[in-house]
């Protein structure tokens, strides 16, 4: 979600661990479901923080 985003040029993560890390980088191969990114687009309408 936060990749797709058009004014999102980088993630920040908290990795604490090299395995959290690895899980991390290589979820940029994750591909969510149109539906999904509806829905989710519909709960980030009613709460906004801290980008509308």
């Amino acid at each position: 979600f936060v990749t797709k985003r058009d004014f999102v040029t980088s993630n920040i993560i908290g990795a604490t661990s090299l395995d959290q890390l690895k899980e991390n980088i290589s979820s940029i191969n994750c591909t969510l479901k149109e539906e999904l990114m509806d829905d989710i687009e519909k709960v980030h309408k009613i709460f906004t923080y801290p980008c509308p």
